[in-house]
């Protein structure tokens, strides 16, 4: 079982050791999107190491199985979603698929890779939720599919309004390993940040899309 936000704190601390996480209010970096953010997250990097992979992926499994139950299926969100769905698949003892952000221009065109029956009841795989719009593009192809889905796990989220808002929407329960308020907590009791670059943070995580520096 999971340990609610002690465990989200130990997350977190993870993932600003190994710099997974950077918090840099005073030197935003620059999204896709446009927006400027204080705050960058790359989950992939987890992969890489041993101990700190082997503890999220056992707090997922026990995660999926707290908030969800055993699905029939995991299924990764390409590409981030991938590597560490697969191993959680392995760890539950079930197939395991994969979903592209775009079906392929040759081939089969498939936009889902593996083998999946209609039916059966998906926990769908994410390592980052923003916005929700990527992610939920991948269940809503599970859906066309004829998955049963269960829900989504991530490693973190925002938190953003619009995507709590996207996901109720879909009818998509979400279930993260840490998230934006419990990562603050645990940067400020660790001096990874100061108390003046806090409330540029939380200003950020209220207005993403109008924040500047």
């Amino acid at each position: 079982m999971t340990n609610g936000l002690e465990s989200e704190l130990k997350v977190a601390e993870l993932l600003l050791k190994i710099k997974a996480v950077k918090l840099t209010p005073s030197e935003p970096v620059t999204w896709a999107s446009g927006w400027q953010s204080p705050i960058y997250c790359d989950n992939r990097k987890i992969l890489s190491y041993p101990e700190v992979r082997t503890y999220i992926r056992q707090q997922f499994v026990s995660l999926i199985l707290d908030k969800f139950g055993k699905p029939d299926v995991i299924a990764g969100v390409a590409t981030g979603g991938i590597a560490m769905g697969a191993l959680i698949a392995q760890d539950l003892g079930v197939p395991f698929v994969y979903v592209r952000s775009s079906a392929k221009a040759h081939g089969l065109t498939n936009m889902i890779e593996g083998v999946l029956e209609k039916g059966q009841s998906v926990v769908v795989l994410e390592d980052l939720v923003s916005t929700g719009g990527s992610s939920l593009k991948a269940v809503e192809a599970l859906r066309d599919a004829g998955a049963v889905i269960k829900g989504m796990a991530t490693t973190f989220t925002y938190g953003f309004d619009i995507s709590v808002e996207n996901f109720k929407k879909a009818d998509c329960k979400l279930a993260s390993l840490s998230n934006y308020d419990s990562l603050l907590k645990q940067a400020l009791s660790t001096h990874f940040i100061t108390e003046e670059e806090i409330t540029a943070l939380k200003e950020w995580r209220v207005s993403p899309s109008t924040w500047v520096k």
